[in-house]
């Protein structure tokens, strides 16, 4: 595996494949890599010729209270289990090389709707951050194809907006969440989690199931389902536990919109606080 930090290397390596024929498939990250991120990568090969990563701790989707500080990085972990993974080409920018001007004379990208409620209410201004950076890494790396993890829903609806709005010749392949045996997404968060709560986190998938077992019984009944009172009920349970509910709704699938009597295709997104780490996690439901 190749790594560069500068645009004028990674854009010669990506014209050198280019003129060679080869597809490119991206996988942005922010480093601290676990078993989700690599199987991104996994899903990467099956999709292209070469593979680019990117561990970029991205200042821009960070709040002013938030842990950019305390992010966890791990660069030369990360390198091994990339390499050993197929990773043909690593970016490491700094925050210099991608915001030469500095955060507040740089231009951002938002996207309207789907970034507004869940965690763009929680954190403002995280979506413009992320969508800014990946818009800028796309215009860098040029892929044909780019992974991202469902754990993070939102993001991933966010986007793919994004890539439809603006006309990019990008194809998003959304991968499936990997989860611990307990049931908990995996996280570079997870590793503020104390041994105590890690073995209450996994309430909030557990929640999720049930809430969607609920919705499921409620529709084969042919019931009025009160979504509302339903996620209520499984928020009061979740804090029961130690934990603090963020929020839990249930959306349409694709617009994120709040689920209606008529939708069939609905996803469940939901964050909570647990010690330190602020979880979040999801769970599609097909009727």
């Amino acid at each position: 595996m190749k790594t560069v930090s500068e645009i004028n290397e990674l854009r010669a390596q990506i014209n050198e494949w280019r003129q060679q024929g080869l597809t490119i498939a991206f996988v942005p990250t922010m480093g601290n890599l676990h078993a989700g991120h690599i199987s991104l990568v996994t899903h990467a090969l099956q999709h292209a010729d070469r593979i680019v990563a990117s561990i970029f701790v991205n200042p821009m989707q960070f709040g002013a209270n938030e842990d950019i500080d305390s992010y966890p990085r791990t660069m030369d972990e990360d390198k091994a289990k990339l390499t050993a993974a197929g990773t043909d080409l690593l970016f490491t920018p700094t925050p210099d090389i991608v915001y030469p001007k500095g955060l507040a004379k740089q231009s951002f990208v938002e996207v309207p709707n789907v970034s507004d409620g869940y965690c763009g209410e929680s954190r403002p201004g995280h979506f413009r951050g992320v969508a800014t950076v990946v818009c800028k890494l796309f215009n860098l790396v040029q892929p044909d194809v780019a992974c991202f993890g469902l754990k993070d829903y939102q993001q991933v609806q966010v986007i793919a907006t994004m890539v439809e709005d603006l006309s990019m010749p990008i194809k998003i392949v959304p991968v499936d969440t990997i989860r611990e045996e307990s049931g908990l997404a995996l996280s570079s968060r997870n590793g503020y989690l104390t041994a105590e709560e890690k073995a209450i986190a996994p309430a909030l998938q557990k929640n999720l199931q049930w809430l969607a077992q609920a919705i499921k019984d409620g529709f084969a009944n042919k019931e009025s389902i009160d979504f509302i009172g339903l996620t209520k009920k499984a928020a009061s349970t979740i804090n029961a536990t130690g934990m603090h509910t963020d929020y839990i709704h249930v959306c349409h699938a694709q617009t994120l919109q709040p689920a209606s009597e008529d939708d069939t295709s609905l996803v469940i997104l939901a964050a909570a606080h647990c010690g330190k780490a602020r979880l979040i996690d999801n769970l599609q439901v097909t009727l």
